[in-house]
């Protein structure tokens, strides 16, 4: 009996929301199919049914990390484009960005594990990264690939991957103030002084 579309369609939404978390939280090599596919609650007899290849699902799965991560969920409009971008800074360098439970943001999570994937996989995760450099040039007002806009995304990406391999509570949260207060100046640098 064949599986309707919609049941299909579910059934890789759970398998990409697996490997998403599961990605994320251990890189490529840390995680096999069978762990994927355990985490579903299916079988690993499913995956190719879906997927060619694990490439071909870490690189779906990093674009479903970006859309669950710290950086996708923004407060309302109500707030200005600077006061998103503030918030935006101090979710994403903050000890609950590190210690969540819910898929990382991959663009920091996976820097380093993204680096030695094929082509696929750094497309997916270069997408990733351009859309928030989009975000926050939108909602800075700067071009996406200005100096400002790009130094803002490797401080927040770098400032938390880097807060991520460090056991020593204090440095590690120094580490995100510190990144914090730099990228609030680099957001405030043009502001008129009170």
């Amino acid at each position: 009996m064949a599986w309707s579309p919609e049941k299909k369609q579910l059934t890789r939404q759970r398998i990409v929301q697996s490997a998403a978390h599961l990605f994320t939280a251990k890189g490529f090599d840390g995680v096999s199919i069978d762990d994927i596919m355990r985490h579903a609650q299916l079988t690993r007899g499913g995956f190719y049914a879906h997927f060619p290849s694990k490439e071909a699902l870490y690189s779906e799965a990093i674009t479903s990390a970006a859309s669950l991560s710290v950086a996708s969920k923004m407060p309302d409009a109500a707030l200005s484009d600077s006061q998103r971008l503030q918030q935006l800074l101090k979710a994403y360098l903050s000890e609950e960005h590190l210690n969540a439970t819910r898929p990382y943001c991959p663009l920091a999570f996976l820097a380093t594990d993204v680096a030695h994937q094929n082509d696929e996989v750094r497309g997916a995760y270069t997408k990733v990264y351009k859309r928030l450099a989009i975000y926050i040039a939108d909602l800075a007002e700067y071009s996406p690939n200005s100096e400002r806009v790009l130094a803002l995304t490797a401080m927040m990406i770098g400032g938390v991957a880097l807060a991520r391999s460090l056991n020593d509570e204090r440095t590690r949260s120094k580490l995100l103030a510190a990144c914090e207060k730099v990228g609030m100046q680099m957001i405030h640098a043009d502001e008129p002084s009170l």
